[in-house]
């Protein structure tokens, strides 16, 4: 049985975690906070940047984990109104970082800046009250803020609000706007929201189906190295959907997603290396090796 792997379904929790330097699903602190540190630079839909000695200083503290000096750094910036400040010591006191975690400390900082219309920090509002972080759990809230950040082009606030909509989150169920907003964010490059729109041209959720185009939005978040969506476009090589059957594509695709899932994605990992197995009894040992080597030679592609 071809299994797909439906994102919908699945806890948008993991996700945030890993875009905003909280802990990661696999438990403990994502080690990669600066990500999100260095967009602060030219902050979405703001022409002013900040000062680049102190913000580089910031940063390099960062990067050595000197929580201490960065503090020092950020905190009396912060203080007089510097959004980016703002949002380092919201980060710092949300995982941690030479302060006490302080879930309800860090809400106050964003909310800082969030309140001097920085993009970044009115997602990292929304994160929170998406999760319950530092405020009580209110999707509906958590939405105004995704939509505040979306509407200044923040791609990640655009695909989470696509998700919200598919699934009824603080929100009436809808398909049509799901499919809006992911497009949004797809055509920024955003791999998961490329993904998510595959998946609705492929079951026909708030446009009609249509498998040419699901496959060319799988291809895309599978060349960004999506595991997702490399499964599910190896579904589509297998089954001939949107493009000749071709079970050597199918191989490749299937392999690539099975080493492409994290370790606490185990389930998605067995069920890539089901579909992987199956359709290798359908070829033969000279097509078997033609796939693995296509896999080992694959590269992701850069996006802009």
């Amino acid at each position: 049985m071809k299994v797909k792997v439906l994102i919908f379904f699945c806890f948008l929790q993991a996700l945030i975690y890993g875009q905003s330097g909280a802990p990661s699903s696999q438990g403990g602190v994502s080690s990669n906070p600066p990500q999100d540190l260095t967009k602060l630079a030219k902050p979405l839909g703001q022409d002013d940047s900040p000062s680049s000695g102190p913000f580089e200083d910031a940063m390099a503290a960062d990067n050595r984990k000197d929580y201490s000096t960065e503090l020092t750094i950020v905190h009396p910036l912060a203080e007089k109104g510097e959004a980016w400040a703002q949002i380092c010591i919201g980060i710092m006191y949300e995982n941690g970082r030479g302060v006490p975690q302080d879930y309800t400390e860090a809400i106050g900082w964003y909310r800082k800046a969030a309140d001097q219309g920085n993009a970044l920090a009115q997602r990292f509002l929304g994160d929170s009250y998406y999760l319950g972080h530092g405020v009580l759990q209110d999707y509906t809230e958590a939405l105004a803020w995704y939509r505040k950040a979306a509407d200044q082009g923040s791609a990640f606030a655009q695909f989470i609000l696509g998700v919200m909509y598919h699934n009824g989150e603080g929100v009436p169920q809808d398909y049509a706007q799901a499919v809006t907003w992911c497009r949004k964010a797809a055509d920024q490059g955003d791999a998961d929201a490329q993904m998510a729109l595959g998946l609705m041209y492929d079951n026909g959720e708030g446009i009609p189906q249509d498998y040419a185009q699901a496959l060319t939005w799988y291809r895309k978040a599978a060349d960004q190295g999506n595991a997702d969506a490399q499964n599910n476009l190896g579904v589509m090589y297998e089954d001939g959907h949107g493009v000749s059957q071709d079970y050597v594509q199918a191989h490749m695709w299937y392999n690539l997603a099975a080493s492409h899932y994290n370790a606490d994605e185990k389930d998605n990992r067995d069920k890539a290396i089901a579909n992987r197995d199956r359709v290798a009894t359908e070829m033969t040992p000279e097509q078997i090796a033609e796939a693995q080597k296509l896999a080992s030679e694959w590269k992701p592609a850069t996006t802009p």
